[in-house]
């Protein structure tokens, strides 16, 4: 592969992890925008008995972007053997802002419980703790498989929590809620595997 080409696909793969990042105030403005003031009202579209936002709509396009960004980075990452330290320390960061920072405003809606955030939070500052021990150490923690199929879980999640369950809720599945457990318990033993991975150099003052 020429230099040039090998350099701008590196590039593109970083970009896309900090174009993932960059999105997540807009999500935010977008979600926590004060329309009432502005007096804009969004339209409500009627789907059986369940109603869906256009305003969630739109949250979702900007959210499925930054997903589809997700996979991006990786698939160019893997599939030209670029992957970096940039890359491996950035787009585990950018996942973690981009499902946490939204969690925390369906949270802060009550579209969601409390508990499987507190839970997953707590775990990501055990990891973020871990990976400042392994820097420190030179060595550079990717994202595991674990982390990975939470990451695609908690992202089906929020798609489904945004569509409002929609079309499980006809079926008075809660698909979202089981998901977003589902993904705290895995979250949960990625951390502890985390934890485990660098145990020797957590302990080694005592």
């Amino acid at each position: 592969m020429p230099l040039l080409c090998y350099n701008s696909l590196m590039n593109l793969a970083n970009k896309l992890t900090l174009f993932r990042i960059f999105l997540i105030p807009l999500l935010i403005l977008v979600w926590m925008f004060p329309y009432g003031y502005f007096d804009i009202h969004f339209y409500e579209f009627e789907i059986g008995v369940f109603s869906l936002s256009s305003l969630n709509l739109i949250i979702l396009i900007i959210f499925l972007i930054a997903s589809i960004t997700d996979f991006l980075d990786g698939y160019i990452a893997r599939k030209y053997n670029l992957i970096t330290t940039f890359g491996k320390f950035a787009d585990p960061i950018a996942d973690k802002l981009l499902v946490n920072t939204i969690y925390i405003l369906m949270l802060a809606k009550n579209m969601i419980p409390a508990i499987p955030i507190i839970l997953m939070l707590s775990r990501d500052m055990v990891v973020d703790g871990c990976r400042m021990i392994a820097s420190k150490n030179g060595i550079v923690v990717a994202a595991d498989n674990l982390g990975k199929i939470k990451t695609v879980l908690q992202m089906i999640s929020i798609v489904l929590i945004l569509l409002n369950n929609i079309p499980f809720s006809f079926y008075d599945l809660r698909v979202d809620i089981f998901l977003l457990w589902l993904a705290t318990f895995i979250s949960f033993f990625s951390g502890l595997r985390y934890f485990m991975q660098m145990k020797e150099f957590i302990f080694e003052s005592i």
